[in-house]
């Protein structure tokens, strides 16, 4: 019963606040602001650590949760390429941290307009690559985002793939955003965090000339042969359910190890809500648990 009310009343809270903030008529920079104030709702565990470092130019947030963290996730934070931070999503990474048992490292790409695509696609290889160089093997890392970040890490399996890169052991994303071009949105009876208007500008600022249908930028458009096993949540009031489901098809067409689940009634990247709402902790859960199971440290 206490669940349900809290499910009830922070659906209305993005609903009221979040979803008025996610407007093309308000500018990027007051958005990343508002939006910024808006995540400190979502609190990281107690115990979990935060190290602000750089490597190669780039800001990076790692992350950890105990004193022998066991492989590394590299997580590439939402915001439609246009907004969000590492930390914006201190919570989630912090509960993403103690779930799998791993440093996660959360890198600032670089958003959208002042740098649209391939800038984004770029520091995250960069970063990979920056980590095997220290000395992690591919077997050790996992990729994870949420949002265009779980775009971006689909799209950056597909380029190391592409380039004979190695890869990581597994993939996770939540609610990912897969197909820029929106032509197959799904249109639940409520929507709480997202504005297909919102979304259409924040695809035209991050493409800016790059035609939407280019698989590094909508991995649904691809080829995922090769790929490591991934796993996919999403909720099912979200626009965003199409590209997770797509996504988790053409995962099995191509004979890559896809597991998608499905959370009824709730929405946009709702694992922000963890340590609050008991199944975005336990999704969470899930996920660190798939993370820990391929990681070979």
């Amino acid at each position: 019963m206490i669940q349900t009310a809290l499910e009830t009343g922070l659906r209305q809270t993005m609903m009221r606040l979040v979803r008025p903030l996610l407007h093309p008529a308000v500018p990027v920079s007051i958005q990343r602001r508002l939006v910024s104030k808006a995540y400190r709702t979502s609190i990281p565990p107690k115990g979990t650590r935060f190290d602000d470092i750089e490597a190669g130019g780039l800001a990076m947030t790692r992350v950890h949760h105990g004193d022998s963290p066991s492989g590394v996730v590299l997580y590439f934070h939402g915001g439609g390429y246009i907004i969000g931070s590492a930390r914006t999503h201190r919570g989630i990474t912090g509960h993403l941290a103690k779930a799998s048992g791993a440093m996660v490292i959360v890198p600032d790409y670089r958003l959208a307009p002042e740098n649209p695509y391939p800038a984004a696609l770029d520091d995250a290889e960069n970063v990979y690559l920056a980590l095997i160089d220290e000395g992690h093997p591919p077997a050790s890392l996992s990729l994870a985002g949420d949002s265009a970040g779980g775009g971006l890490a689909i799209a950056l399996a597909m380029s190391l793939r592409d380039k004979g890169l190695p890869l990581p052991s597994s993939l996770m994303m939540m609610s990912p955003w897969t197909d820029l071009s929106n032509a197959h949105l799904y249109a639940p009876e409520c929507e709480p965090v997202l504005q297909r208007r919102w979304i259409d500008k924040a695809a035209r600022l991050y493409c800016g000339s790059e035609p939407v249908s280019n698989p590094y930028v909508s991995p649904v458009y691809g080829d995922l042969s090769g790929l490591p096993p991934m796993l996919i949540q999403v909720g099912s009031q979200e626009i965003l359910l199409n590209d997770a489901q797509r996504l988790a098809d053409l995962a099995n067409r191509c004979n890559v190890d896809a597991r998608l689940e499905i959370y009824n009634s709730l929405w946009h990247v709702f694992q922000v809500h963890a340590g609050q709402l008991d199944r975005a902790t336990e999704a969470l859960a899930t996920a660190g648990d798939y993370i820990r199971r391929h990681l070979v440290a």
